[in-house]
């Protein structure tokens, strides 16, 4: 999968000052609305909970359930000392189609809000081995839920020009508008909206969701929410319709999951 705006690739030797700047520029040319063919009824992964089984890359045979059915990528990443490992993985349905890998060192420190200019490169390196050429991307990592509206899930799905979908653990900046800090039920969607953090959208603006995609039956224990943003060419609504179509039973999204679960695997070897 190439690289279609070269000017955006992250560039880890640039200053903070210089690398918020791109970021703006990036935010500028982000599509937040849904400019993709993926109907999140099609992405939907429904049926008992169940490992992912990989198959064999491009495999696409018109006699196949899962045939007609999107490609959707999950991206993941690990560390080993100073080296990143990114990890993509392409499915249909619940088969991999496709994996890819790179291993690239991290240059600079983690610095909150410029996560792409550590992680993007590796995973700008994974995407240029894959063949396949996903109809979607979920990123572990913010997309619009960001300080310039240009995390990680953004900076890589403007890169690409593909529709990306932000799927984070942490809330980076925005404000809730409901505490989280309680037992929400399966299928809650919390508004995050834009607050004086964000610096380029207006306050009040819904820039993502903090989504529930499960929750235990424990009245002691309970699962936090995902915070899921969009990235390049995908609404905020229709992002949080996609994690959860693609929850399959557990806390992740299936494609990140996977991904993560390769990233994993990866590590060990190198």
């Amino acid at each position: 999968m190439d690289v279609v705006r070269p000017e955006f690739v992250p560039d880890p030797s640039l200053s903070t000052a210089e690398m918020e700047a791109l970021q703006r520029d990036i935010a500028d040319v982000a599509v937040f609305d849904d400019d993709h063919g993926v109907d999140p009824a099609a992405v939907a992964i429904d049926g008992p909970v169940g490992q992912s089984t990989l198959g064999e890359a491009g495999d696409g045979a018109a006699d196949e359930p899962d045939a007609d059915r999107p490609l959707v990528a999950g991206v993941d990443q690990a560390f080993v000392g100073d080296r990143a490992v990114s990890a993509v993985v392409v499915l249909r349905g619940r088969t991999v189609v496709e994996r890819a890998f790179a291993v690239e060192p991290t240059e600079i420190p983690y610095v909150p809000g410029l996560l792409s200019f550590r992680e993007g490169g590796a995973i700008l390196s994974a995407f240029a081995e894959l063949d396949a050429d996903p109809d979607l991307v979920f990123v572990d990592g913010s997309g619009r839920i960001h300080y310039r509206e240009a995390g990680l899930a953004t900076h890589v799905g403007v890169t690409l020009d593909v529709p990306t979908v932000g799927v984070a653990k942490n809330l980076l900046c925005g404000t809730p508008r409901e505490s989280l800090d309680r037992k929400l039920p399966e299928g809650t969607r919390v508004p995050i909206d834009a607050d004086g953090d964000v610096e380029t959208a207006e306050r009040g603006t819904c820039i993502g969701y903090a989504v529930q995609t499960r929750q235990y039956e424990s009245e002691t224990q309970y699962v936090n929410p995902l915070l899921v943003s969009p990235g390049h060419r995908v609404g905020t609504e229709t992002a949080a319709d996609l994690v959860l179509a693609t929850a399959a039973g557990y806390k992740l999204p299936e494609p990140t999951r996977v991904a993560d679960s390769y990233a994993d695997e990866l590590k060990s070897e190198v």
